[in-house]
């Protein structure tokens, strides 16, 4: 971990971890030995977490802020490939293989996230394997996830794929702004900045999108729609 990183240690309980879907359906006694081993680091954006073909000893929980979980290519360029806000856990997938590290996760802003070892809570699944279910249904919603963006990349241009993204980010809100910069977004989206950029202001001469300053304000909700499908 790089120098800057800080752990301010053991910040969290019992409640907070069963409040993580991962463990929601875990007895509190048994949660007790993985809370313990637990700690919280302060991080500041451009931290790295870990980093592809890293040793894997941790998963972490996000409390607040952003994390870009990315791939690079051989000439440097980055596709995020998650983005981890508060509640959302990553860094599983190793837990039970002994592989490196598939991605990079890099922090977008600062953050405060629990790192947990994988220790405590091997010896819960070897204990209880009954609880393996909840494994399985996370990783099974991974590979949904996974297969959604394998298929966007296949059926949408980058056009639909930056108009989707916009949504996502956007939620229920029709005002909002970026977390991220446009070449972590054209990141997201698996294009080159300039061809995110020439989207945006379509949507913007199209009406179907305002930018004021660093804010977007969605105008027509529905063309957007209509165009990330």
């Amino acid at each position: 971990m790089p120098q800057r990183i800080r752990l301010i240690g053991t910040m969290i309980d019992v409640d907070f971890l069963s409040s993580i879907d991962l463990f929601s359906e875990v007895d509190h006694d048994l949660l007790k030995p993985i809370v313990e081993k637990s700690l919280v680091s302060e991080l500041q954006r451009g931290d790295i977490l870990f980093s592809e073909g890293d040793s894997a000893n941790d998963l972490y929980i996000v409390l607040d802020g952003r994390v870009a979980i990315a791939n690079r290519s051989f000439d440097g360029r980055e596709s995020v490939v998650a983005l981890m806000e508060s509640g959302d856990l990553f860094g599983e997938m190793p837990l039970f293989r002994p592989d490196g590290r598939s991605a990079d996760a890099r922090v977008l802003e600062n953050s405060s996230v629990v790192i947990i070892p994988y220790a405590p809570v091997k010896a819960l699944y070897s204990e209880h394997p009954e609880l393996l279910w909840k494994i399985v249904d996370m990783l099974t919603e991974r590979l949904k996830t996974m297969d959604i963006a394998l298929a966007d990349s296949m059926f949408l241009d980058v056009t639909g794929r930056t108009a989707k993204r916009l949504l996502e980010l956007a939620g229920e809100s029709e005002e909002f702004e970026l977390p991220v910069t446009q070449e972590e977004l054209a990141g997201m989206i698996g294009a080159s900045r300039e061809r995110v950029n020439k989207s945006l202001s379509s949507f913007i001469k199209l009406g179907w999108l305002e930018q004021s300053g660093e804010k977007y304000v969605i105008l027509d909700r529905e063309q957007l729609e209509i165009r990330s499908t």
